[in-house]
């Protein structure tokens, strides 16, 4: 196992996977659910997991998020995850849901687990009813060793994404070696507040359930809840983090010496997956990084933050590498934060365009040079508190189009 960075207490892996922490694989295969590539994965603890999720805020909850939070509800615990791309199962009523046990119920006995601790979650085309015979074949196979591969996991949860997206840190909670795997997709229909996008965080800490969720909680709003590719909110997303306990450190609660290490490494996992969905975004050609000080609270940060990164005049500036510091201040103008303009100063990287609520003279050919980058940041200080907050979005590119004009065909 190789190390990419290591600080006094977070290493970050270069064998980026959510099988990294002990007592996990993960699989994947084609069922037949989409034409040619892998639609069907899955997570495997050895052992019972406590669990912790957040969902998404659409009203259309998709049937296996119905299913998964109550069987959740019964103990807090899982021991697998599976996965189907290609269908959303939303919106498909009472079958759907009929549809969304039997999956569950299904890998649960090639299993031998109680059906309850199988979580299932689909990303896909909404309204149609999912290929259960297709599914019921794959599930039969799904178990074989030709299929099991952290790799075959990563693409059979695609949909439009261009690339996987993975991480792992290991940290020391009380003298134990503690690792952090992640694993998720992303790329279209990405808004605050979650996406159409399903996260899957693997842990070996032993941890109390309560304070895992409350972490992933307030996690979750500092980086999955500011990211936005285009504004849509979707019916089928998902976050889990499950730990196992294998790693045998002493109970990790909030109120543990150790806890704020555990904090740290679950944020670095969010986050990383947050931006790689963010910059994966369909079409898009440029990640963008808004960075927020001086705010009075850590809402009107976010909200600052949102608004910039949602903004469809400012992605396709970035597209354009237009230096059009209006459209930022615009954003921030009707973010429904309320600033003093006189205290406001923009700057597209390093190159200050708007101080104390003027434009200020600006080498527009340079900026131009910035904005041809990959990374691009905008920072706005407000200069009124002390909070911050960190948004991530992509440009807005004539592919978006394309790939949405024809995604059902």
């Amino acid at each position: 196992m190789t190390q990419a960075t290591t600080s006094k207490e977070i290493v970050i892996l270069k064998d980026e996977s959510v099988t990294l922490p002990k007592g996990y694989k993960a699989g994947g295969m084609h069922c037949g659910i989409k034409r040619k590539k892998l639609d069907l994965g899955y997570i495997v603890s050895e052992v019972p997991a406590v669990v912790a999720g957040v969902y998404t805020t659409n009203i259309f909850q998709a049937a296996p998020l119905l299913v998964t939070q109550e069987s959740i509800a019964k103990e807090n615990k899982i021991q697998a995850i599976l996965v189907n791309s290609g269908n959303a199962n939303a919106c498909t009523g009472e079958q759907g849901v009929k549809d969304a046990y039997a999956m569950q119920q299904t890998l649960a006995e090639k299993l031998g687990i109680d059906s309850h601790l199988v979580a299932v979650t689909s990303t896909g085309v909404i309204g149609e009813l999912l290929p259960m015979e297709q599914i019921n074949t794959g599930l039969q196979q799904i178990l074989d060793v030709e299929h099991e591969a952290k790799e075959n996991f990563l693409q059979a949860i695609l949909t439009t994404d261009t690339d996987v997206k993975q991480i792992a840190v290991q940290i020391k909670i009380g003298g134990k070696t503690v690792t952090i795997g992640g694993a998720a997709k992303g790329s279209g229909m990405i808004h605050p507040n979650m996406a159409t996008m399903l996260g899957f965080v693997t842990t070996d800490a032993n941890i109390a359930q309560e304070d895992l969720l409350a972490a992933l909680r307030n996690i979750t709003n500092q980086t999955f809840n500011m990211i936005t590719v285009d504004g849509d909110t979707s019916t089928n997303d998902m976050v889990l983090v499950m730990a196992n306990g294998l790693a045998e450190n002493d109970l990790l609660t909030k109120n543990h010496p150790d806890w704020v290490i555990f904090e740290e490494g679950l944020t670095i996992v969010c986050a990383s997956l947050a931006k790689k969905i963010a910059r994966d975004g369909e079409g898009a050609t440029k990640l963008i990084e808004v960075q927020v000080t001086g705010a009075l609270s850590n809402e009107d940060a976010r909200a600052i933050g949102k608004s910039i990164i949602s903004s469809n005049l400012v992605k396709t500036a970035i597209y354009g590498k237009d230096p059009n510091w209006g459209r930022i201040v615009t954003a921030i103008g009707y973010s429904g934060v309320p600033v003093v303009p006189n205290l406001v100063n923009v700057s597209l990287g390093a190159f200050r365009v708007f101080e104390n609520g003027l434009p200020i003279p600006m080498d527009e050919e340079e900026i131009k040079k910035y904005l041809d980058s990959e990374i691009i940041t905008i920072v706005v200080e407000l200069n009124q508190g002390k909070y911050t907050a960190t948004a991530w979005g992509c440009d807005l590119t004539y592919d978006y189009i394309k790939i949405n004009a024809s995604y059902r065909t």
